[in-house]
């Protein structure tokens, strides 16, 4: 959906770009400002993409990561130029903000726009305060390279920053300028670079992932490329780039290096199973030593690895799944993990997938698509027989935008004075956004969490005595559509507001038709929930001129059984969710995606006076609450578990 400010702030941002850069930094400063005061759309809800401040850059934006400098500054390198993606001209360069993200200063060319292509940095600073940013270099100035025909005319590949060198620069002045020597580091041949059309003569490869330090040594990842076709990547697996001394010596170009893992064959998907794309690898290191690595693939879920020898060997990869055991899903997106300084992970990803991706004729280019909404889950360690390992909880949606088509990625975390931070970018736009410190705690407390939520709880019914149907006071519910009477035109405005359902029930069969909970009035307004064919139950959502609807995924439901279920109206992304038996609804194997998008001109819900529980019902119900706000995943998880607690006694 359009917004006058969102355009004003974008065409601001495109202009600002060939602006001198004192004029560029005063237009952040306003921007900044304005955006705080931008009226109702965007201000109630900090996830909207839009409330981020913006990095500044040329045309093209992409990989926004930062470290923090011994000066108290951020520094954040960015893959940019005045085309698309691998255009020429593309390059790096870096900048500096000293009040966390809104205004940026000093920046600087890290390689040069008329230069040959530089691509894909990522930061790394020493315990000395030496800032090293890595990258790709076309230092050959090659023009072309070998792919496959199709898709490419005669053979030839035009875009050519995924080759050539990895290289670094560094800065003893908290990137204020950078070295003039540039370094090359070696990278040992895998299999995967044999078999390229070059036999590894010309290397194929690029990096996303965050570099680290652990026990002196530096560790910087790469992403091995086997050949460019459709999807681009044809095949690809991880390495780890190590070097004991890079941190110690004087002049760093006498550093070390060795490329991990141990053999012929870097990090791939499961064997037997997995397909050939396994890329974007994320580490993390845990209490104990362990080695964490997380990473993309086009089977429709990624794949997590652990090494217990500071990655020289890795356990097999598995795809990733939650704590309770389910399979996580994502697309050919980037998937990052992040251990924050209280311990614990996070992990952004775009929660749909499965063998809807998997099992698709054109999965190598269509797995790219869906992401928006960014969710996140918390990550806690456990011990295991081996060591410790990551439990992961159940998603929140971390941001959004309200076209469904923005793909939002490239994220970077980072914390500071202790508040949470995300860096993303769209490819044409990149930003900063201040996270909500109360989403993420409550999300590291899902596994705990026995509490019902009481905050907007305006139905909160309980079953006493007599049969069904059975009638409440409807409650009063907010808009999700209205009139800007602020504005001339008087035109229509999305307003971020939402409501949860929650029910306690059993049904004898679970027959279609069944209402569970109805508040329409005679002309159909209102909502209400109601059994399908399906052996679902389902939301609909009905203002009088439009209506909307999604049910809760398949097979979660027994008949005879007590069941416990939380559906969420989020009117921000304009998504319904649904939370079975504690069970966030991700679409298992029957549907791509668990949770479902309303129309956005969906205005207001508010029906009859009074809410009918239990019309033409085969069972009981025996609870049924209703929030004047939409509940976080983990909110509604801590009911069930409430709920739980309460029959298990």
């Amino acid at each position: 959906m359009s917004h006058p400010f969102k355009d004003f702030t974008l065409k601001t941002a495109n202009f600002m770009r060939v602006l001198p850069r004192n004029v560029c930094a005063y237009l952040t400063i306003l921007i900044s400002v304005t955006t705080q005061f931008s009226g109702p759309l965007y201000a109630q809800d900090s996830r909207h993409i839009s409330t981020g401040t913006i990095i500044p850059d040329e045309t093209y934006s992409d990989q926004p990561y930062i470290v923090k400098t011994n000066d108290g500054a951020w520094l954040c390198v960015l893959t940019t130029g005045s085309g698309h993606e691998g255009a020429t001209g593309q390059h790096i360069i870096t900048q500096r903000s000293l009040d966390q993200g809104k205004t940026w200063i000093d920046r600087r060319d890290v390689e040069p726009g008329d230069g040959p292509e530089a691509s894909y940095a990522v930061l790394l600073k020493g315990s000395s305060g030496r800032i090293f940013v890595f990258y790709n270099h076309n230092t050959d100035n090659i023009r072309a390279v070998k792919g496959d025909n199709p898709p490419y005319q005669d053979g030839l590949v035009k875009r050519v920053d995924s080759q050539g060198y990895f290289v670094f620069k560094y800065s003893d002045d908290n990137g204020k300028s950078w070295s003039d020597k540039r370094v090359t580091i070696p990278i040992r041949n895998f299999e995967i670079d044999r078999k390229n059309p070059y036999q590894g003569k010309i290397q194929y490869f690029w990096n996303v992932g965050r570099a680290f330090v652990d026990k002196g040594a530096a560790f910087v990842p790469v992403h091995k490329v086997g050949g460019f076709g459709v999807g681009f990547f044809t095949s690809s697996e991880g390495a780890l780039l190590r070097s004991p001394d890079l941190l110690t010596v004087t002049d760093p170009a006498k550093a070390t290096w060795t490329t991990l893992p141990d053999g012929d064959i870097g990090l791939r998907t499961p064997s037997n199973i997995g397909g050939p794309i396994a890329e974007e690898q994320s580490f993390s290191v845990l209490s104990d030593g362990t080695f964490y690595c997380v990473y993309r693939t086009i089977d429709g879920h990624p794949v997590y690895t652990y090494s217990r020898d500071g990655g020289h060997t890795w356990d097999s990869p598995q795809y990733l799944r939650y704590a309770n055991g389910r399979l996580v899903k994502h697309p050919r997106a980037a998937n990052f993990a992040w251990k924050c300084e209280n311990g614990k992970f996070l992990y952004w990803f775009h929660n749909h997938g499965g063998h809807f991706i998997r099992d698709h004729p054109n999965r190598r280019t269509m797995a790219y698509e869906d992401r928006n909404p960014a969710w996140v889950i918390g990550g806690i360690e456990a011990d295991s027989p081996k060591g410790k390992i990551i439990r992961w909880t159940q998603p929140e949606i971390l941001l959004y935008d309200d076209d469904p088509l923005i793909r939002m990625s490239y994220p970077d975390l980072v914390e500071d004075k202790g508040a949470y931070y995300i860096t993303e970018t769209q490819k044409d736009i990149a930003r900063v956004h201040k996270i909500n410190e109360n989403l993420l705690t409550k999300l590291w407390g899902q596994f705990d969490n026995r509490n019902k939520a009481t905050d907007g709880l305006t139905v909160n019914w309980a079953y006493q005595k007599g049969s069904f149907p059975q009638t409440v006071a409807a409650p009063a519910l907010p808009e999700f559509y209205k009139r800007d009477t602020k504005k001339l035109e008087q035109p229509g405005m999305s307003v971020p507001n939402g409501f949860t359902v929650d029910l306690a029930f059993s049904l004898k069969k679970l027959t279609p038709n069944q209402l569970l909970a109805d508040t329409r009035d005679s002309t159909g307004k209102g909502w209400y929930v109601q059994t399908t064919d399906k052996k679902t139950i389902e939301l609909v959502l009905n203002d009088g001129r439009t209506q909307s609807s999604w049910a809760c995924d398949e097979r979660l439901l027994t008949a005879n059984q007590p069941h416990y279920v939380s559906i969420i109206v989020d009117g921000g992304p304009k998504i319904i969710a649904f939370v079975v038996d504690g069970i966030m609804n991700d679409g298992g194997d029957t549907r791509q995606f668990g949770w479902g998008r309303f129309s956005p001109y969906l205005k207001s819900v508010v029906g009859a006076r009074q809410l009918t529980l239990g019309t033409s019902l085969d069972g009981q119900i025996s609870q049924a609450s209703v929030y004047n706000r939409a509940l976080t995943i983990s909110e509604a998880i801590g009911n069930y578990n409430a709920q739980k607690k309460l029959s298990d006694h």
